[in-house]
């Protein structure tokens, strides 16, 4: 065990993590999380807003169907 301690480079890493800046690092880590819950939630209501148009679409082909109209669907001019 002591020839794999002996192998490390100690003074390297040492002064490595001198060099971190502890404020910034804590505010990168909260800026990522924060950057990544806002794309969480804009996903979520692109998925909502989807969700509810076609919801909204289905109710509306539903009460024409159920009121006997006919509708064509497509283009709505020809040509």
């Amino acid at each position: 065990m002591t020839a794999v301690l002996e192998r490390v480079p100690l003074d390297a890493i040492t002064e490595q993590a001198r060099q971190v800046r502890f404020w910034r690092t804590v505010l990168t880590v909260v800026a990522g999380v924060l950057f990544g819950a806002g794309w969480l939630v804009a996903k979520a209501f692109g998925i909502g807003w989807l969700a509810a148009a076609w919801c909204a679409v289905a109710v509306r082909e539903g009460w024409r169907e159920g009121r006997g109209m006919t509708v064509q669907h497509g283009p709505s001019r020809p040509g």
